[in-house]
């Protein structure tokens, strides 16, 4: 007789007579004892939300006139730069490397490399429109989770270049630089050729958000403060380049290039228009209520302002938002409440024209109907 059979053998011996039986669909320790405790106390995400109803949201947008606007975003964005814990300001040669040069028919497509801050380094993809002249305005242009850059300026997981513009994100860079507008898609930290060794060997796919995010806050700092300064020092790398206007840079991306946008517009004076995708919402219906990434996350936050307040800092500067109506990663209705919430900024700084919404039929993925419009025209002038 083997081990195991000995061991059933026992186990049948010690079964209590008249033991319940396990019940055909188990689903935890409760089962059967629903009616003995308050099963709402065992749930800790309904829990967190009344955690949430106290959040003191203590920089919350209360201002009723164009200086009291003023004042509050002098005071919330110097605690959101504060939060993020991240020294933003970075200076010093940036070392930036030529890679590749590319023709396609509607643009010419530069890779380059240069050191974003000391140790760190970035690689983009600049796309310059075959229409129009020089100098370009610029639109910085951040991807969502997934493969990194090479998935919004046509580039398929082979490494080759692509014709149809696959995926949720559309290939969003490569759309930009054919309305004229010169595209400088960055790589993000964590993502595509930004990843660590063991990473990489999980596929192209795989980020390393998981551990990056985390050393970051065993640092003191976010994911989002490093991205942030990314986004800054690429604006300083455009200013570089003379069929470049450093003075009509814009910024855009959906998801997690959504979550960047949002933070650097609001952070970085010098974008001059905003397009989120895929992001703009709620804390407390998505980043609080919903399993996402950790770079998602800053500290204490919600001791401060919620996310409609941290996009009222881009005000009076356009901000164009979209949303898909079966997005069930940042819920539509949340999304409508918070540009309602921002609107109300922009409404009170006398720029009620400088923002838009549009809500589409789709889900989590790039649609840019009415963005793209937006932002070419507002960067145009």
């Amino acid at each position: 007789m083997t081990r195991r059979e000995l061991a059933t053998l026992a186990g049948a011996a010690l079964w209590p007579a008249g033991a319940p039986a396990a019940p055909a669909n188990y689903t935890g320790a409760l089962d059967g004892f629903e009616s003995k405790v308050p099963l709402a106390g065992f749930d800790p995400v309904a829990w967190t939300r009344t955690l949430y109803d106290q959040a003191p949201l203590r920089l919350t947008f209360r201002a009723g006139t164009f200086r009291q606007a003023e004042n509050w975003q002098r005071r919330l964005r110097a605690k959101l730069a504060e939060l993020l814990g991240v020294p933003l300001a970075v200076r010093g040669a940036m070392q930036p490397v030529a890679l590749e040069t590319r023709e396609f028919p509607a643009y010419r497509r530069e890779k380059i490399a240069f050191e974003a801050t000391p140790g760190s380094w970035l690689l983009a993809y600049l796309l310059i429109p075959k229409t129009g002249k020089p100098p370009y305005p610029a639109m910085v242009c951040v991807p969502g989770h997934g493969r990194g850059v090479d998935d919004i300026v046509g580039i398929d997981d082979q490494g080759r270049d692509r014709t149809d513009k696959a995926g949720y994100q559309h290939d969003f860079a490569i759309q930009a630089a054919e309305r004229g507008i010169a595209a400088v898609a960055i790589e993000p930290m964590s993502f595509g050729c930004r990843r660590d060794a063991l990473t990489k060997k999980k596929g192209l796919g795989s980020s390393s958000c998981m551990p990056n995010a985390g050393a970051a806050l065993l640092l003191g700092q976010t994911m989002i403060g490093w991205r942030v300064r990314d986004v800054m020092r690429t604006i300083d790398w455009i200013a570089t380049r003379p069929e470049l206007d450093a003075k009509r840079v814009g910024c855009m991306g959906i998801s997690g290039g959504g979550t960047c946008t949002l933070f650097s517009a609001a952070l970085e004076p010098r974008i001059r228009v905003a397009f989120i995708s895929g992001y703009l919402c709620t804390f407390k219906d998505s980043i609080f209520s919903l399993a996402h990434c950790i770079d998602n996350y800053v500290p204490g936050i919600l001791a401060w302002a919620e996310m409609y307040d941290i996009g009222g800092l881009i005000a009076p500067r356009p901000l164009f938002v979209e949303s898909g109506e079966k997005d069930n990663i940042f819920p539509v209705a949340a999304c409508r409440e918070a540009v309602a919430r921002v609107r109300r900024v922009y409404e009170i700084m006398g720029a009620a024209d400088r923002i838009g919404h549009e809500v589409f039929p789709g889900e989590h993925s790039f649609h840019g109907r009415e963005g793209l419009p937006f932002v070419e025209r507002f960067l145009a002038a």
